[in-house]
């Protein structure tokens, strides 16, 4: 059994921020239970394109309010506390944030725990042995 604590990830390597959002990373690979967990906090006003190609998530808000863009489609989603989103087609997607929203997420595969988003706003694929690639590793690969 682990006890993770919000409050002890403040100003720590478990504590991402992104500038549009900030992500505390609760529970990562080195758990070794197949899935990562974050609380995390979408900033107001800004828009965020991101796409998982090498991850499937799954996002519920518990506060604040937002739109999502499906980027193949145009279908256009109202974000509120009690929704849930699974992005289980690597789908290429906008996060727009009217206001400050705070999100439950789960990604499969895990992340290590210092990922923040590509150009192509995806996270970098984890290698063979469960680490993500170093920036050399993906720009040769």
């Amino acid at each position: 059994m682990r006890i993770v604590r919000l409050a002890d990830l403040a100003g720590t390597s478990r504590e991402v921020d992104a500038g549009n959002w900030l992500s505390r990373r609760l529970v990562l690979a080195e758990a070794d239970v197949g899935f990562s967990f974050h609380d995390t906090l979408v900033h107001a006003g800004t828009r965020n394109e991101m796409w998982y190609r090498h991850h499937v998530e799954s996002v519920y808000c518990v506060e604040g309010r937002g739109r999502l863009t499906n980027v193949a489609t145009g279908e256009i989603h109202e974000i509120t506390p009690g929704t849930l989103y699974l992005l289980d087609n690597h789908d290429k997607h906008v996060l727009e944030a009217i206001t400050t929203m705070r999100m439950m997420c789960v990604f499969t595969p895990a992340v290590t725990g210092t990922e923040t988003h590509q150009a192509d706003g995806s996270y970098a694929p984890p290698s063979d042995d469960g680490d993500h690639p170093s920036e050399q590793e993906r720009t040769t690969a």
